[in-house]
C-alpha cells in the first residue's frame, strides 16, 4: 500500500473481524506529527493555498505529484503541535482527514471491485466499549461508516482527476525544477526534488490549450499552486517560532 505513512497496521476492514469495533472522537492529530509533506488533490489547491505551499515533488519529472509542504526538517510538520492540535484557522489536507480509513487498490487479477477499505488497527479511538459502532446488529455500516467510505470515495476521485491534471502539466511540458534554499543561523535548509510550473512556459501556451485549461479548471489549480509558493516564508517563520519553543524549553531546564 502506497503512501499509507501514518498507518501502522492498516488491514482490510472486515464485517466479521470488526463487527463490535467502535470508533472514539479523539481530538487529536499527533499521527500526523511526524509527517513534513502530505500528498494533495487538485481541488484542495484552492484552500491549501492560503496556508500551505503547494508542490510538486518525486524522483523525477515522470513521477512527480502535488504535495502539501508542511514542515522544513525531516520528520516534523510544523502545523501539528506538542498536545496533536492542528494549527488554528489553517487547511487540514484530506488525506489526513481521512484517517483512519483508507482506500488501497487490490492486486491484479483479484476478484471484486478495485479498491477496498481499510483502516488502521493502531489507532486509538478504536475500541469496543466507547464511541460509535462500524456496523449494526445486523452486519449493515452505520451512519457514520458510510460517510467515511464516501469521503474515501470522493477522495480517490478526486486523486483521478489529479492524475490527469499532472498528465496535462507533463504533455505541455510546464513543469521546472525548483530547488528550495533557506539560510537560518547560519546553517542551511536545502530541499530538492522538487518541480514547480513555469510561468514562462504557461504564457506562451497556444490560445486553443489555453481555452481548454480555462475550460476545465485546470488554469485555477496552476495559479493556485503559484500563489501558494508564497507559504514557503510562512513555514520557515513556524520553523523560527518552533526552533524558539525549543531553546526556551531547554534554556529552562535545570539540574539538581
Amino acid at each position: 500500500m502506497a503512501e499509507v505513512f501514518f498507518y501502522e497496521r492498516p488491514v482490510p476492514l472486515n464485517r466479521s473481524a470488526h463487527k463490535d469495533l467502535r470508533l472514539k472522537p479523539v481530538p487529536s492529530l499527533k499521527f500526523a506529527a511526524n509527517v513534513h509533506s502530505v500528498p494533495l488533490t487538485g481541488v484542495e489547491f484552492p484552500a491549501a493555498a492560503r496556508d500551505v505551499p503547494i508542490l510538486f515533488a518525486g524522483a523525477d519529472m515522470k513521477d512527480a505529484g502535488p504535495m502539501a509542504l508542511l514542515g522544513l526538517r525531516q520528520n516534523e510538520n510544523l502545523f501539528v503541535d506538542a498536545d496533536g492540535q492542528w494549527a488554528s484557522n489553517t487547511y487540514v489536507p484530506a488525506f489526513i482527514r481521512r484517517y483512519p480509513f483508507i482506500l488501497a487498490e487490490k492486486p491484479e487479477g483479484q476478484e471484486g471491485d478495485d479498491f477496498t477499505v481499510f483502516l488502521d488497527e493502531a489507532y486509538e479511538g478504536f475500541n469496543t466499549e466507547q464511541g460509535e459502532r462500524l456496523f449494526k446488529e445486523d452486519g449493515a455500516d452505520t451512519e457514520m461508516l458510510a460517510n467515511a467510505v464516501n469521503f474515501l470515495g470522493e477522495f480517490q476521485q478526486h486523486v483521478a482527476r489529479t492524475h490527469w491534471f499532472m498528465d496535462q502539466l507533463r504533455k505541455y511540458d510546464l513543469l521546472e525544477p525548483r530547488n528550495i534554499r533557506l539560510e537560518k543561523d547560519g546553517k542551511t535548509i536545502n530541499l530538492n526534488g522538487l518541480f514547480v510550473v513555469s510561468e514562462e512556459k504557461l504564457r506562451q501556451l497556444d490560445e486553443k490549450v489555453a481555452h481548454e485549461f480555462l475550460k476545465e479548471g485546470v488554469l485555477g489549480w496552476i495559479y493556485a499552486h503559484l500563489l501558494s509558493l508564497a507559504n514557503i516564508d510562512r513555514v520557515s517563520l513556524r520553523l523560527n517560532e518552533r526552533e524558539q519553543t525549543e531553546a526556551g524549553s531547554a534554556g529552562s531546564t535545570t539540574v539538581n
